[in-house]
């Protein structure tokens, strides 16, 4: 009675601290009663080691009938890498790049890398003593990976976000600001769900920016920043439509960015427990940030980045594909077949382009224009206008962004 238990209502605690786990807690059935409850088991250590959010855990390894953690305070991650300051009483000082790598991906350790880690960082690493020794399921260190993940920092080299905000969001009454925000919640979760029929794969995680949202696909690699990227362009074609139904100020105004860069990945602290949600901060979310401020209503930027991502080659191999945002744009024009069966407010979608703006050529065709953009700090970035034309079999097409001669009619008035 005890497995059964736990089996259920346990794993499903542990399930429900990310949406990656409700898919990890499905394969978990597959495993024996005893397993499961040691899982549960375990997490209720790692909560503990945790400790209200006092400590931060870094790294494991299974050893005999249990295994290691590495358990930090939350403060010292940052120290770790700051100029040594004579207090004795302070960690030694370790390369930035040490940390980063430790707080990167996979989070399992060798034995020998844990005992040179736990030297290097001062700490003496914690044994955690298991209702029966590991037996390394593929599904089990999964869920693991996610609850040391859960309870730490994690950095991410190239991570896909875009960035909605709702136009005048500040001049709106407090009420007004309520059901725009309740909209763009809907119209995120309405693409989600088209989504998810055509079976594309999106890992969606939202964070807040006051006016808007980051949004950003939790899975990695290319195809997964590819499926973001037409994730934006659903949402704002779901927020297009509702806006030509509405007769009032209850559907935003959008503007929108997407970019590729680092974040660190992280779980606040509410209440005795970390967050079902996920946060993130780093150069992508400054770049959008910035970004933002000097975009249109109606705009869509896409930031000036190089990439290194996962992804596969010609022959289906996976390889590090380096991009930048002219080719990713590219490769998420010919991605769109996947779509094919998207319905828009009723209407079969017939087909969809994505491109970045430029001036007309003599030759007939565009170039590519890269804007360059001065924030309120003085500092400069590029980045490109992007439009996406959304074509239905028996209605109007739907077009998303701003021409490139309206804008440059709006730097250059008559």
């Amino acid at each position: 009675m005890e497995y059964d238990e736990l089996s259920q209502s346990g794993i499903r605690r542990i399930a429900n601290y990310s949406p990656y786990l409700d898919q990890l807690a499905g394969l978990a059935s597959e495993m024996g009663l005893k397993q499961r409850s040691n899982l549960v088991h375990l997490e209720r250590c790692l909560h503990e080691e945790w400790s209200l959010g006092q400590n931060s855990i870094l790294s494991w390894t299974p050893l005999d009938d249990g295994m290691l953690v590495l358990v930090v305070p939350h403060y010292a991650i940052a120290e770790y890498t700051a100029a040594p300051s004579g207090d004795s009483r302070m960690p030694q000082r370790v390369s930035a790049a040490f940390i980063t790598e430790l707080i990167s991906g996979n989070r399992q350790l060798t034995l020998l890398q844990m005992q040179k880690v736990a030297r290097l960082l001062q700490v003496e690493p914690k044994f955690i003593t298991l209702r029966q020794p590991l037996d390394n399921h593929p599904v089990e260190t999964q869920i693991i990976e996610k609850m040391i993940r859960r309870y730490g920092i994690n950095y991410v080299a190239s991570r896909a976000v875009t960035l909605f905000d709702i136009v005048g969001f500040g001049l709106l009454t407090p009420f007004e600001q309520m059901t725009q925000l309740n909209s763009l919640s809907y119209s995120l979760n309405s693409s989600h769900a088209k989504m998810l029929e055509l079976d594309v794969g999106l890992n969606f995680a939202r964070s807040s920016s006051g006016d808007g949202f980051y949004i950003w696909n939790r899975d990695n690699g290319l195809e997964a920043n590819v499926n973001l990227y037409h994730f934006m362009h659903l949402v704002l074609a779901d927020n297009a439509i509702a806006r030509s139904k509405s007769r009032s100020k209850t559907v935003p105004r959008l503007r929108a960015c997407f970019h590729v860069g680092s974040c660190y990945e992280f779980h606040q602290a509410e209440g005795l427990n970390p967050t079902i949600h996920d946060f993130i901060v780093g150069d992508v979310t400054i770049e959008l940030a910035r970004m933002i401020e000097a975009a249109m209503p109606g705009q869509i930027l896409v930031g000036d980045f190089l990439a290194e991502l996962r992804g596969q080659t010609p022959d289906e191999t996976e390889s590090q594909v380096h991009l930048d945002a002219v080719t990713f744009l590219q490769r998420a024009q010919g991605n769109l077949a996947k779509l094919s069966g998207l319905v828009l407010s009723g209407e079969k979608v017939s087909a969809i382009k994505c491109y970045l703006t430029g001036e007309r050529l003599e030759s007939g065709e565009f170039n590519i224009r890269k804007l360059s953009i001065r924030d309120k700090h003085g500092l400069t970035r590029s980045a490109y206008n992007a439009k996406v034309n959304i074509y239905r079999e028996n209605a109007e097409p739907i077009l998303l962004g701003i021409e490139d001669r309206k804008l440059a009619a709006a730097r250059d008035p008559a």
